[in-house]
């Protein structure tokens, strides 16, 4: 009973229930995106882009010291005519043992074919051979920015701590909050009624 009358005290609180409400809200928000980029990035093989845009996770230290493992890059699509020397390009790879994995290098060498097609040779920077030449179709997007957040989060949630601390946790935040709102909209119901028949 006692604990029930200070929940009633903070739910009749404004500050605390806008507090709550913006927390629940963003953790939702955050834990819907994640998850959905997190999908479209797994699910699609990277196939689908999200207003042109793409995230890339580095999974390997052939960028480095420029890109780390756990680095989370995003690339936009771009015309090929505007990549240059120097820049960073994801791209599909299909020779060898590059064959159906997505390669994020830099570009070293631009020309063109007969045909007018662009083709690019690109190296990542730790690698000593470049990689087998990449033809303008198989261009993914051009590395336009490295997410400092979501590259922490990546890291973190890698963990099996960090797991629990960034999806778990919010979860159950919004399944328990959720409960004792409801408990709390029954006792009001049930006190109203109560005042009623008498």
């Amino acid at each position: 009973m006692i604990g029930m009358i200070k929940i009633n005290k903070i739910k009749e609180n404004k500050v605390i229930n806008y507090i709550i409400s913006t927390i629940r809200i963003l953790v939702f928000v955050l834990l819907f995106g994640f998850i959905i980029v997190v999908c479209l990035q797994r699910f699609s093989d990277n196939k689908i882009s999200f207003f042109n845009f793409r995230m890339f996770t580095v999974i390997s230290g052939s960028m480095e010291p420029k890109y780390m493992i756990g680095d989370v890059l995003i690339s936009k699509e771009v015309s090929p005519s505007t990549i240059r020397v120097g820049d960073t390009i994801s791209y599909l790879g299909d020779k060898g043992g590059f064959n159906n994995k997505v390669i994020t290098h830099q570009v070293v060498d631009i020309e063109q074919d007969e045909e007018g097609s662009y083709l690019f040779h690109t190296k990542g920077l730790a690698n000593l051979v470049q990689d087998p030449v990449v033809s303008e179709t198989q261009v993914y997007g051009k590395v336009i920015y490295k997410s400092v957040i979501l590259s922490l989060v990546y890291k973190i949630v890698s963990t099996s701590i960090g797991f629990y601390l960034f999806i778990i946790v919010p979860l159950l935040f919004i399944i328990i909050s959720e409960i004792v709102m409801t408990m709390v909209d029954k006792e009001e119901e049930r006190r109203a009624k109560l005042k009623d028949n008498t």
